[in-house]
């Protein structure tokens, strides 16, 4: 996926002559992905238990407009609506995950419903004034602001910049880390040429994006919420208990269950986190629009879902990575970027990421027979 990205940027680079590299396409295409790819990591857990959740995109519009209400007509502060939100998306992920786990009801309809609660309770709490402004400035720049500069190097933004530098070196270390195990337990891995190679070109494309965002206006507010939801949900993954229990889960529920693992628990608290996050994206989109409005979160969930299937997620379950889910997400970002600048219809960007989708999912079905034969 990333050399599949790195494809796509260069691609429209050279046919929008630069354009869609500049630091501002690339700033607002990044902000623009922010609720989605906050999504997409929720879901990932999800489908990696063999789930699915389709009220998120209504369920972040709603609550979006909750934080709006609470602002403007209730003018409760912003440090006591985020986290009020927060805990609100935490108790729409128990409802989900009680249907599913406890009531054994299927997550497609169960959430199909919850889809349709949070549908009719977002017009109902937005019926009387239609579109909710935010005048917040505080609230309105987590979706629109940009972290401080500390200094200027030039026309770069330092404190993008060290950012930047922090990434690369997490990511080296994770990635360094990560092959020591495997070899520690005889696990196959890459060569040393080929891993040498991926840690190269990775590191030069978060350097080579960092460059373009330090020159613009540095790391927006959203980027950095967007970063730590991956850290916090990476590590939680690959070095926690609960993370192989979740994997263990989709692998094998049966299996999972006759080991000694909770399948219910494990089920409670994906859905609780993908409540959460559903919150969060709510809480950035409403920031980004500076306005809850009645088509808050439509289409959201099948955006989610396609970024996190195009970033390598199984649809068997068991299978998937958070930070391939938020390539995924800035892939389709970029697709849509990418042939906006050009001028293409609407109906043929539909049909070209549906058929990015289809291609995707083809790519795991025909890796996993090739697996199973091996």
């Amino acid at each position: 996926m990333y050399i599949a990205l790195f494809i796509i940027m260069l691609t429209f680079s050279i046919m929008t002559d630069g354009l869609f590299m500049s630091s501002r396409n690339i700033s607002n295409l990044i902000d623009a992905t922010g609720y989605i790819a906050v999504l997409a990591v929720g879901m990932t857990l999800v489908i990696v238990i063999r789930h699915i959740d389709l009220s998120v995109g209504f369920a972040a519009g709603f609550l979006g407009a909750i934080a709006a209400i609470l602002l403007t007509q209730a003018g409760v502060p912003v440090y006591i609506t985020i986290p009020v939100i927060l805990v609100l998306g935490i108790i729409v992920g128990l409802f989900n995950g009680f249907l599913v786990a406890q009531m054994g009801i299927p997550s497609f309809v169960a959430s199909l419903a919850a889809m349709l609660i949070f549908r009719g309770a977002l017009l109902r709490v937005t019926e009387k004034t239609g579109t909710i402004i935010v005048k917040d400035e505080h609230f309105n720049a987590i979706g629109n602001g940009f972290i401080p500069a500390i200094a200027k190097i030039g026309e770069l933004n330092l404190l993008s910049m060290i950012i930047g530098v922090v990434i690369i070196a997490l990511f080296i270390y994770f990635e360094i880390s990560k092959r020591r195990n495997k070899l520690k337990y005889n696990f196959e891995v890459i060569s040393s040429g080929m891993f040498a190679l991926k840690i190269t070109f990775i590191s030069a494309i978060i350097a080579y994006i960092t460059w373009i965002l330090a020159g613009y206006n540095g790391f927006s507010w959203t980027v950095v919420i967007v970063m730590i939801v991956v850290v916090i949900y990476h590590f939680l993954t690959t070095s926690t208990v609960i993370g192989r229990h979740i994997y263990a889960v989709g692998s094998n529920p049966e299996a999972a269950h006759l080991s000694g693992i909770s399948v219910k628990k494990i089920t409670y608290i994906v859905f609780c986190s993908m409540g959460m996050l559903s919150a969060l994206s709510g809480i950035l989109f409403t920031s980004r629009l500076q306005s809850a409005t009645t088509t808050a979160g439509t289409l959201f969930e099948l955006d989610a879902i396609a970024a996190a299937y195009v970033g390598g997620v199984s649809a068997a379950g068991g299978v998937g990575k958070i930070t391939g889910s938020i390539i995924g997400a800035i892939v389709m970002a970029s697709l849509s970027s990418g042939m906006n600048l050009l001028g293409v219809g609407i109906s043929y960007q539909y049909m070209i990421r549906g058929g990015v989708l289809a291609l995707a999912v083809i790519f795991d079905v025909m890796t996993r027979r090739q697996r199973a034969r091996a």
